[in-house]
């Protein structure tokens, strides 16, 4: 009986020392690179907003572009909105544009978040996460500040408050 319960306790042991092996390499093996980086010119995309209207990046040239990756049931995300709005109603006739990329979530989640906070800037949804994937968002609030030449001047992780965003778009004004 003790004997049974030896071999038991070891290939428990040997299992769990198993997994904890290949989660520490999973983790020191996977690219944690940024895919895209400050002074490469940010990758091209379409997307369409809530409106239905199409935006891609490259039509954008000549204009800075603050571009927001952002999720409704973010924290952070939901502090920074209004700053975001706020600073667009500003600088949007000064030459920088906000484009504002959901990622993975319902139009209707979406569409109350927007009405909830009185959001007035494009908002596109990443269904299949294609764009997140091409910029290698992780976590979320990610932002990117694009200038008019179309290149990344500043990535920017994290919540922001509206001094930031302030200055943020002050860097990409054309």
């Amino acid at each position: 009986m003790k004997k049974r319960r030896l071999v038991m306790r070891t290939i428990i042991l040997l299992i769990l020392g198993a997994a904890v092996a290949y989660s520490l390499y999973a983790n020191l093996t996977k690219d944690t690179k940024q895919k895209v980086a400050v002074g490469e010119k940010a990758p091209d995309f379409v997307l369409t907003d809530m409106d239905g209207n199409k935006h891609r990046l490259s039509d954008y040239r000549g204009q800075g572009v603050f571009l927001n990756f952002w999720g409704t049931w973010c924290p952070p995300c939901k502090k920074e909105m209004p700053y975001i709005n706020n600073q667009y109603q500003q600088y949007k006739d000064k030459g920088v544009q906000v484009l504002s990329v959901d990622i993975q979530e319902s139009e209707l989640q979406v569409n109350q978040f927007a009405e909830h906070y009185k959001l007035e800037f494009p908002i596109m949804i990443d269904t299949d996460k294609e764009v997140m994937t091409a910029y290698g968002i992780n976590p979320l609030p990610a932002t990117f500040l694009i200038d008019k030449n179309g290149e990344v001047v500043k990535y920017h992780t994290g919540e922001m408050t509206e001094k930031m965003v302030r200055e943020f778009m002050e860097k990409i004004k054309p």
